[in-house]
């Protein structure tokens, strides 16, 4: 029913015309520093002490995958290979020794939680395939070593990140046994800060937004996409002294241990005052101004997506930098609505040629399920324990993202029809009549057919609010009967006055006694005959509308409606 549909196709040419134009983007950061591969500076200076300059390794090694390097500054890594070596270890385990499988393993079951996808339906986040960290309540109480894992420091798979040192502070000695009933042995311990900032923010890490607590299971908390955090590293020195085969080691995760006998507590090795964690404080988001650019050509680059999974995803992640950009708003709706209207034809199964009246009629589907049944439009894919998403899903995601279009956009009308017919599906009453009230309000009288198109859609959202309310003598019916007699006035269309002349028919309905009756078969009379003139016009589109369930019953149950029954009779009758 919304004439403003016309306008996607010109809007989703511009859009694919910037998508083309910006081609060659690839997703990464505008003017990010490079870091990995053979270009990659490492961070630490010689000048710096040990402990940092350990750190600082310990923490590329991470990000670039290197297991070896990681595996010699790890210090639970060294502490199992000195233990386990029956004689005296003097240098470290040759680069092919399985120790060091066995040590990334244990880091990487330590981030393993927050790979966790936990984003489904329609509130997939970038990137869509592949690892997603997600850091959630459990942010403060996370290894440092998680904040700099692989799938994020190097590309592929990771996206990139940059370190810099922040500082160091002495703090008191950590401690360990090398075994049950061996000494306690001191080593000095060093606390340094090192700053971990993610290049590209399509694919950075993502956390909770500030400030939001988890306050029942069905609140979907906002989210940001993490631009940089400080992370503390607790490391060891003075180790070699000890038997280590490295005198610097960095304490990322405790060694695992077993208590001596069941009901005991089990030996913490080591022991430090402080842990290596990030920093909650210190994270830094993304936002609408760090590169303004590259969130663009994401909007572009979405709208071309041939997987509708992949296009919500990148847009998505687009809204979380920027809630109020305007093309992923613009992008996000158009094709959410569409798939609505698809779902809907589906569903239908109408023979259509013509899009205009295609989109009518899908439109009006929607309007006559959300009056009943109303199942496919409130049970989401989570809820229902789906495999896939549900039109609830679509509808879900489209109405937050509207109501920003809006506010951003207010001149775009085509943006407000969509959203009052979206909560008309939704059966939000209240802002289905006011947004259509709204819109009568402001359309100038000059411009007859979207004024028409206002008074049809507000006389509709009365008419689905008496049907799912069913109040007798509610004062909602004579108004939608109004707005449909003021939209007939008003339209210089076929489509809208078949349009009107059949919200007026089925208006009637609610009344007493259906008011009128040779008013109601009046009504039909001249919809079937303004529908006559409507391009693409079949007896199939008739008979649907003829046919909807409501209208059917009333004109089945007199015989007076016989000869506009007859008109959408199937051929075979």
């Amino acid at each position: 029913m919304i004439r403003g549909n016309q306008f996607h196709r010109r809007q989703t040419i511009a859009i694919v015309t910037l998508a083309v134009s910006l081609g060659l983007w690839t997703g990464t950061a505008e003017s990010a520093p490079a870091t990995g591969g053979k270009g990659h500076r490492p961070t630490a200076s010689a000048k710096q002490p040990p402990a940092v300059q350990t750190a600082v390794r310990y923490a590329e090694a991470l990000a670039h995958g290197d297991r070896v390097t990681a595996g010699q500054l790890d210090f639970a890594c060294q502490y199992r290979y000195v233990v386990a070596s029956p004689a005296k270890v003097k240098q470290f385990a040759p680069a092919d020794d399985t120790s060091y499988d066995s040590c990334w393993q244990t880091l990487t079951d330590a981030y393993a939680p927050m790979l966790k996808r936990s984003d489904i339906a329609m509130d997939i986040i970038w990137p869509s395939t592949g690892p997603l960290m997600f850091f959630g309540d459990d942010l403060p109480r996370v290894p440092a070593s998680t904040f700099v894992a692989d799938v994020l420091g190097t590309s592929p798979p990771g996206s990139g990140l940059h370190v810099t040192v922040v500082g160091s502070r002495t703090i008191p000695s950590g401690s360990f046994r090398l075994g049950r009933t061996g000494k306690v042995l001191g080593a000095p311990t060093t606390l340094v800060q090192l700053s971990v900032q993610y290049q590209d923010p399509l694919t950075s890490p993502v956390t909770y937004a500030p400030g939001n607590v988890k306050w029942t299971n069905t609140i979907k908390r906002p989210r940001l996409a993490l631009k940089s955090v400080t992370t503390q590293w607790v490391v060891f020195t003075g180790l070699k002294q000890h038997g280590f085969p490295g005198d610097t080691a960095v304490f990322n995760l405790p060694v695992a241990t077993q208590p001596e006998a069941p009901g005991m507590m089990a030996d913490k090795i080591p022991f430090a005052t402080e842990a290596s964690r990030a920093l909650p404080e210190s994270l830094a988001w993304w936002g609408p101004d760090d590169q303004p650019g590259t969130l663009t050509a994401a909007a572009a680059r979405a709208a071309i997506f041939p997987d509708l999974r992949d296009r919500v995803a990148l847009l998505n992640r687009v809204l979380l930098i920027d809630p109020k950009q305007p093309d992923a708003l613009t992008v996000l709706t158009r094709h959410l609505y569409s798939v609505l209207l698809r779902e809907a034809r589906n569903s239908h199964q109408v023979p259509i040629k013509d899009p205009a009246l295609g989109i009518v009629v899908d439109e009006f589907y929607w309007n006559i399920y959300a009056q009943g049944a109303r199942l496919d439009l409130s049970n989401g894919m989570e809820m229902g324990g789906l495999s896939q998403p549900t039109p609830a899903d679509f509808l879900y995601r489209l109405i937050p993202a509207l109501q920003t279009l809006v506010s951003v956009r207010p001149e775009q009308l085509d943006n407000r029809f969509r959203l009052g017919i979206a909560y008309r599906w939704n059966n939000d009453q209240l802002p289905m009549v006011e947004t259509f009230e709204s819109l009568v309000k402001d359309i100038p009288e000059h411009r007859r057919t979207p004024k028409s198109e206002a008074l049809l859609q507000l006389a509709w959202s009365r008419i689905n609010k008496v049907s799912w309310n069913r109040i007798l003598h509610d004062t909602e019916t004579p108004r939608a009967y109004a707005d449909a007699e003021a939209a007939l006035a008003q339209a210089e269309l076929p489509l809208d006055k078949f349009l009107a002349e059949y919200a007026m028919a089925y208006t009637m309905i609610f009344l007493p006694n259906y008011g009128d009756k040779a008013k109601m078969l009046q009504h039909l009379t001249e919809a079937k005959r303004w529908f006559d003139e409507v391009p693409g016009k079949s007896d199939e589109v008739w008979r649907y509308f003829l046919h909807s369930e409501l209208l059917k019953a009333v004109l089945d149950a007199d015989p007076m409606f016989q000869p506009i029954l007859a008109t959408a009779a199937a051929p075979h009758a």
